[in-house]
């Protein structure tokens, strides 16, 4: 009678712990709640507000020297209830400017000056009290009130890097992709005030939503592709592309907007000693382009919203040498099916997407950086995992300098779901495996870790399949229908908008109507090793009992093989609501009038440290 007494205890205690589970929560977030600028319900709060600014960017580049000189008109909105008093700018380019630190390495031949501001005005008045400390620089400004603006005009330059390409530089001698171009202001938000943090190379970017008027002159024979919508195709282009260009905007069916034929008769762009490209972006987070004068171009587009028969153009846009680029159109165009009727299931927000051939693996707003690859597989999964980022962190306005989980986690689940929808045989285990040999090791520390502050092997894990793998749990947990309903209010709280961790957990709570914090407290905010474990599996009088033992903290799935005297297999699953009461072990009945002989535990997505107790073989 005592060991049931103390099993009810027990129990009662669990259930008791896991109906009173709070999330801890930093100062910081706990005074926008005071502030009301965000609502523990995961929705923006009555006061929440965020700055904006209209940039005109005129850019004269010269492929030859990598010379980039530009001229930035930027009006921005204090849309905050402070005054400002200086105006903090990010200056990417100086990544590789000598004596930045930096957390990449690279080639001493490729780091120079870095961006040389040459004039600045604000509100048409010159300014000279400016400091640039590496990525950051800071203007003293007349105090901006509330609600008002401060319009800047900076005339400035830098050359492209050549080698050592991190997200940006030299493709080829023909071939350019161009990004973080331009002297950019910061991000000033309800949680931090100013984002501060340098950029170092290793984590990624915080921007603002805004708006953007490109006008981009290269030397004739260029073509160029950027974010946004171009303006002017007829000046730049000749006419037959523009054509087919115009024909892909209308059609399932890929085209080839430029041929060999076009590349060999020069007959690309029109034929004028320079060319400027016109680019409009709304309501966008970054704005990156990228030029050739070498490389193929394959279209097509598609519905992505059958309510209002809006389409998605999808290019690919390549080096003919790069035999894999010839199907990226397909995976590209596939991927974005996939997101617009699949998974998240919410119709693809932006007018067109462009996959470039360059030599990175890295998103921007509408445009891809990616390398060629050597087997079909890693194209289909490097395709769809970086398109996936359009909705996480550039539809949803997401912190990756300090939060890489709450992008990189939701592009790594839509590489796991969507490679298979593209290629049945695929089964993608992207990080499955480091998470679970280096669960509770030196460098796995808390999902909720800035990114900053992560090392070695956790500077992945911890970003990409961690995250990943929580989302799939939870997905599992609710089922396809109410996850979709849950994350469907997580993107329609925020998108165009500044989500924090606790708002995509409240969001999720709130959506899905059930309190996971029980869950998100295991997964995100407390480490540990990632270890389960088959203790027994007993005959009874209805089949079998298999008991299976947790031996950390953080819920994982259980998936069991079965397999019967008769040589016959059945699969059982369990989702991680079993050891929603804190239970660390849980019993699971088998009915069957079959003979069993063995019972594995393990998926392909379940990151279990120890294996060798995974397997139990019935006498």
């Amino acid at each position: 009678m005592k060991s049931i007494k103390i099993l009810s205890l027990l129990l009662f205690s669990a259930v008791y712990a896991s109906a009173q589970t709070t999330l801890p929560i930093a100062p910081e977030f706990q005074k926008t709640y005071q502030k009301e600028t965000r609502n523990a319900n995961g929705k923006p709060g009555k006061n929440y507000w965020q700055n904006t600014s209209k940039y005109d960017l005129n850019v004269d580049f010269n492929p030859t020297s990598r010379l980039l000189k530009g001229k930035v008109q930027v009006t921005y909105t204090n849309n905050s209830p402070d005054t400002l008093k200086e105006i903090w700018f990010k200056l990417y380019p100086n990544l590789y400017k000598k004596g930045t630190p930096r957390k990449s390495k690279f080639a001493e031949s490729d780091l120079g000056d870095g961006v040389a501001i040459e004039k600045m005005a604000a509100n048409g008045k010159p300014v000279t009290d400016f400091k640039i400390d590496g990525t950051n620089m800071t203007v003293n400004v007349p105090a901006v009130l509330p609600g008002k603006t401060i319009s800047f005009l900076i005339d400035y330059s830098y050359t492209l890097n050549k080698g050592s390409h991190m997200r940006t530089g030299q493709v080829d001698e023909g071939s350019h992709f161009v990004a973080y171009f331009f002297p950019r202001i910061a991000v000033y938000d309800d949680v931090d005030g100013w984002n501060k943090y340098p950029y170092t190379g290793a984590e990624e970017f915080y921007n603002d939503f805004d708006q953007f008027n490109a006008s981009i002159t290269v030397p004739g024979g260029y073509g160029v592709w950027a974010t946004g919508d171009l303006k002017n195709p007829s000046e730049v282009f000749q006419k037959d592309v523009v054509s087919r260009m115009l024909s892909a905007e209308k059609n399932d069916a890929v085209i080839d907007v430029i041929t060999d034929k076009d590349l060999a008769d020069k007959k690309v762009t029109q034929p004028n000693a320079f060319n400027t490209f016109k680019f409009e972006a709304k309501n966008v987070t970054d704005f990156v382009f990228a030029l050739s004068d070498h490389y193929l171009w394959k279209s097509s587009s598609l519905v992505v919203d059958p309510k209002t028969k809006r389409r998605t153009r999808v290019d690919a846009v390549f080096n003919p040498k790069h035999k894999d680029y010839y199907e990226v159109i397909d995976f590209a165009r596939k991927t974005v099916e996939a997101m617009s009727y699949t998974f998240p299931k919410w119709p693809y927000p932006y007018n067109h997407e462009t996959i470039f051939d360059g030599l990175d693996q890295m998103e921007y707003p509408m445009m891809v950086n990616d390398n060629p690859v050597d087997n079909r597989t890693d194209a289909i999964t490097l395709t769809d995992h970086e398109i996936f980022h359009t909705m996480f962190p550039f539809y949803m306005g997401i912190n990756e300098t300090k939060y890489g989980w709450m992008d990189e986690g939701w592009a790594t689940i839509g590489e796991w779901l969507i490679s298979p929808i593209i290629d049945p045989t695929i089964v993608d285990e992207y990080g499955v495996q480091p998470t679970a040999s280096s669960s509770g090791g030196k460098d796995d520390t808390p999902i909720m870790t800035l990114t900053p502050d992560l090392k070695g092997s956790g500077s992945f894990t911890n970003s990409y399949p961690k995250p990943g793998l929580a989302y799939l749990f939870v997905k599992d947990y609710l089922g396809d229908e109410l996850f979709t309903k849950s994350l469907h209010t997580y993107i329609k709280n925020w998108n165009g908008k500044h989500p924090m961790p606790y708002d995509f957990f409240n969001s999720i709570n709130d959506g899905s109507g059930k309190n996971l914090n029980w869950f998100w407290k295991a997964w995100f905010f407390e480490g540990g090793v990632t270890d389960m474990a088959i203790k027994a599996v007993d005959k009874t009088s209805g089949g079998y009992t298999v008991t299976v033992e947790n031996k950390s903290i953080k819920p994982l799935p259980i998936d069991l093989t079965l397999t019967f005297e008769d040589g016959s297999v059945e699969k059982n699953h369990s989702t991680i609501g079993v050891w929603e009461k804190g239970n660390q072990q849980v019993k699971i009945e088998l009915k069957t009038n079959k003979k069993l002989s063995k019972v594995v535990m393990g998926n392909p997505h379940t990151p279990d440290k120890v294996k060798s107790d995974n397997s139990f073989s019935v006498n």
